[in-house]
């Protein structure tokens, strides 16, 4: 898409109104906690909150005790949806969440994290030791992290790879569903999915970026998001402020972003949260979601047309800036 189109013409060629039918509408709200949208999580029986907490943050910016503040605020308003992953900032992430998990609130959370491991041995030795900082014997769910190479399928679900760690981690309880994330590009999601059902296996949960700019270019709404509403798979979308480039654009809020992920069929919208403040952010905005009109979402479409293309704001997709796998290969195993 030109990025000089303006939004009278964006909206006068009918590309908007396109996009918004084939990303299509909202999952609806099976129950309400302290004022925060619960949905069911794909075909699953589980319910989640629809904004949840991401784990890489929690790790970086904030102290120690503000971290476990924030992941118990977070679970004491209404939030039930914690993010990790083996790798965030050198294991500091689940270790701090695994803290905060302490005194009961792990019976508040569901609790998701994520391994690098291609290997059946490295994806073992890695959901042992993610149980082990999150100081509990399962997680809800665990996700084979950043899919982003168009062979990661073959490697994870071929002789000796992670997706026999997984299917054993599984079997001894230690996992309870199975996902995959990743963020570079819509056709190695939808890959993914074609291996796992040529081996027989459905996933509980796909994970991807989700926002205003990923509608315009290489865009897993349009691509990936329909496939999987129709094998209700749990959409969990993520970057939905594509970690703080998308506000660097000065054309939309954070609360604009937040409204529009949580307006796609997402079963939860996962945002980073490194200070109570960015968390009560995120409390508002769920608390206030209303489904969007047609012509809302148009608007909101029409303003970030312009600076979306070649996805100058989703730096996740464009560069390796995002990708902890190719800086440090040796976590594939």
């Amino acid at each position: 898409m030109n990025s000089s189109l303006s939004r009278r013409s964006f909206l006068k060629s009918g590309v908007a109104a396109g996009i918004v039918f084939q990303i299509g509408g909202h999952l609806p709200a099976v129950e309400t906690r302290a004022g925060i949208p619960y949905h069911r999580l794909g075909r699953t029986k589980e319910q989640v909150s629809a904004i949840g907490i991401g784990g890489f943050h929690i790790g970086a910016k904030p102290t120690e005790d503000e971290a476990i503040r924030i992941v118990r605020t977070a679970l004491d308003s209404g939030i039930n949806f914690l993010d990790n992953c083996w790798d965030y900032n050198g294991g500091a992430s689940e270790v701090r969440m695994g803290k905060a998990l302490r005194d009961g609130y792990r019976d508040k959370a569901f609790l998701m994290s994520k391994i690098d491991g291609h290997s059946k041995e490295a994806a073992t030795k890695q959901i042992d030791e993610s149980l082990a900082r999150l100081q509990t014997d399962h997680v809800d769910l665990m996700q084979f992290h950043e899919v982003i190479r168009p062979n990661d399928p073959e490697i994870i679900f071929g002789p000796g790879g992670s997706f026999e760690a997984m299917m054993a981690a599984h079997k001894a309880g230690k996992v309870r569903y199975v996902g995959f994330t990743g963020h570079k590009h819509p056709d190695i999601h939808l890959h993914m999915l074609e291996v796992a059902k040529a081996h027989d296996f459905h996933f509980d949960t796909v994970q991807m970026p989700l926002n205003l700019m990923d509608a315009h270019y290489t865009s897993f709404g349009q691509k990936v998001l329909p496939e999987l509403v129709k094998q209700e798979i749990g959409v969990l979308g993520m970057k939905p402020i594509g970690s703080g480039w998308i506000l660097k654009s000065n054309t939309v809020t954070a609360g604009e972003c937040l409204h529009y992920a949580m307006n796609l069929p997402t079963s939860v919208v996962i945002t980073g949260c490194d200070s109570l403040s960015i968390l009560n952010q995120a409390l508002e905005a769920a608390r206030a979601f209303q489904p969007l009109t047609k012509a809302q979402l148009e608007a909101l479409l029409a303003k970030t047309a312009p600076v979306a293309a070649e996805g100058k704001f989703e730096g996740y997709k464009t560069t390796n800036t995002f990708d902890g796998t190719i800086t440090n290969p040796q976590w594939l195993g």
